[in-house]
């Protein structure tokens, strides 16, 4: 599998996810910056993600959609604050409707993103996501997150297996 950590820190409104993969950072990177990549492993396996808009130079944004099992379609966006190719990327993430306008009623959170050489090979990716209160931590938890970070980050190592066998 390729979570290797999940901690939840309630003093400090986060929740990091560590996870590791037997590829190099530029890689890991493009599983980021290529957005046919990206919509390949954001939503979890029963709820595909469709990637509309993608742009991670800082002030860009990214839209996109999740499909769940019955057809019905989850919105999504981003706000880049800082992206470090290939190393880091930094941005706000919410919850929109389906004109992508943001859902002020469902929690924008801080998503930091930072790879690293992993010290026995391949590359260590920590996603630690930071929430404005504890009531958006808890409303967050209520709606699978842990679980939905945790099934969609397991579907990586197939897509590096794939992009290592077309070398």
């Amino acid at each position: 599998m390729t979570v290797t950590n999940v901690h939840q820190d309630a003093e400090a409104l986060t929740l990091s996810i560590s996870s590791h993969f037997d590829a190099d950072i530029d890689q890991v990177w493009q599983l980021w910056a290529d957005p046919r990549k990206l919509e390949r492993w954001w939503g979890p396996p029963t709820y595909p993600a469709t990637v509309v808009d993608h742009d991670l130079a800082p002030g860009g944004s990214v839209s996109y959609f999740m499909t769940g099992p019955d057809g019905a379609r989850f919105f999504g966006w981003w706000r880049v604050i800082e992206a470090k190719p290939p190393l880091a990327l930094r941005f706000e993430d919410g919850f929109a409707d389906d004109t992508g306008r943001p859902n002020p009623q469902l929690p924008v959170t801080i998503a930091q993103v930072t790879l690293s050489e992993h010290p026995d090979g391949g590359t260590t990716m920590v996603i630690e996501t930071r929430f404005p209160t504890r009531e958006a931590m808890q409303q967050m938890a209520e709606m699978g997150m842990v679980e939905g970070m945790t099934a969609a980050l397991g579907q990586i190592d197939d897509i590096l297996r794939g992009a290592r066998s077309q070398r």
